[in-house]
């Protein structure tokens, strides 16, 4: 186990010498990167009984999220395990906080608060890597849901950078509404130019369309029963074309088939031009839209064979290899955010509900997934990647330093 950030001694054993071989970045150029971006973060707390500094304890915080910890307590415990190699770079004159200090804090800090103070590094690392496809889409905090005090389960929406495997920020969705109106918001807070972003049925609405072309970006979005006169009249249509062949229909096919988890998938992807279409209900209010997407996934199980025909709109041109892609990476915000974040980080499980540290807390275990995605060098799961950190100090300067903005220059600091 590494003994901090510091030089490293091997002893040479032909002359019996103690090597000294500094590594490439140390504990405080890679502290320092990275409280710049908590500088703007104003402590809670009033001025009388102040024990421990406020950037230690949401440092601790932090990197005992990105080694596995679910809570208070386990944010305690890693803290005491590590105490040696923490005050090595932070300042513990009164040793590790207990679990009460971080519940009472982060179930004041504010949650937008926290959020801006990962834009600057986000900001840079979403240049450097120039996200293309961005989904959004909601997930359900069960554990946060208390009956005693009425208190709604806690719903987000979240917009993830799928190729890069970057979770680019959330809404709260308030309590009696929905969706819908987070949605917008969340665009609001993003930098989407030029990218393309998905959604599932519950974001197909015109404004939501209206504001993406606004904000300079594509579209592709599912389109199902919520908009029936729509989805009926596009399910007829291609039904009438298939049986025709599409004969005299410019249209553009692409066919993928994976296998894996002891399935078969095939996708057979069809995208037809709107002005292919004739004219569709209330056309003109959907903003920019030139294509409208067909898919037909057949699953092939080892004990059934399953078929499902989804619809799409999109502002893209219709190109079928394209859009299958897009439609495809959409799935990646369930399957490597909120599945790894119900699974591994166990947030679903998690009973924390006081104040505004249920938000605070989910924040923290979203960002530990962006900063274990870039660190490539070790070719593990996500689960894998934590338990290593959590244990391995050396492993985890590696994933702080990897999530550094490329353009920071660590030797100059």
């Amino acid at each position: 186990m590494a003994k901090g950030f510091g030089e490293t001694h091997i002893e040479n054993q032909k002359s019996g010498k103690s090597l000294s071989i500094k590594p490439p970045v140390d504990c405080k150029q890679i502290q320092k990167e990275w409280t710049k971006h908590f500088e703007d973060l104003i402590d809670p707390r009033g001025s009388q009984g102040i024990l421990h500094p406020f950037m230690s304890i949401v440092m601790i915080a932090l990197l005992a999220t990105i080694g596995g910890a679910k809570g208070w307590e386990d944010i305690e415990i890693y803290g005491v395990s590590h105490q040696k190699w923490l005050s090595s770079f932070l300042e513990l004159p009164f040793g590790i906080p207990s679990a009460d200090t971080y519940r009472r804090i982060f179930a004041r800090i504010s949650p937008e608060a926290l959020e801006k103070s990962f834009d600057a590094w986000l900001n840079g690392l979403v240049v450097d890597l120039g996200a293309q496809v961005i989904a959004l889409d909601g997930k359900t905090v069960k554990g946060s849901y208390d009956r005693n005090q009425e208190q709604s389960a806690l719903h987000y929406v979240s917009a993830w950078a799928s190729e890069h495997r970057l979770f680019l920020g959330q809404v709260k969705v308030k309590n009696k509404s929905n969706e819908i109106t987070a949605i917008p918001a969340l665009l609001e807070l993003l930098d989407i130019s030029g990218c393309i972003i998905t959604l599932d049925a519950m974001g197909t609405q015109h404004k939501i369309a209206r504001r993406i072309q606004a904000l300079g970006a594509d579209y592709v979005l599912a389109l199902k029963a919520n908009h029936p006169n729509l989805y009926q009249e596009v399910e007829q249509w291609f039904k009438m074309a298939e049986a025709q062949n599409f004969k005299n229909i410019e249209c553009s096919n692409d066919v993928r088939v994976e296998s894996g988890h002891h399935r078969r998938e095939k996708r057979q992807i069809t995208a037809v031009g709107i002005n292919q279409m004739g004219g569709l209900y209330k056309q003109s209010q959907w903003s920019g839209l030139q294509t409208i997407v067909r898919v037909i996934r057949t699953r092939h199980l080892w004990n059934k064979t399953t078929q499902e025909v989804m619809f799409y709109l999109s502002s893209l041109p219709p190109d079928a290899q394209k859009l299958g892609k897009v439609i495809r990476q959409h799935w990646s915000i369930e399957n490597q955010l909120h599945w790894v974040l119900d699974v591994t980080f166990s947030e679903d499980a998690c009973r924390i509900r006081t104040g505004c540290a249920p938000e605070n807390i989910a924040l923290l275990k979203r960002w530990s997934i962006n900063l274990l995605n870039q660190e490539t060098s070790f070719k593990r799961s996500i689960r894998q990647k934590s338990r290593r950190a959590s244990m391995d100090e050396g492993y985890l300067v590696k994933v702080l330093a990897a999530s550094i903005p490329l353009q920071s220059n660590l030797s100059s600091s």
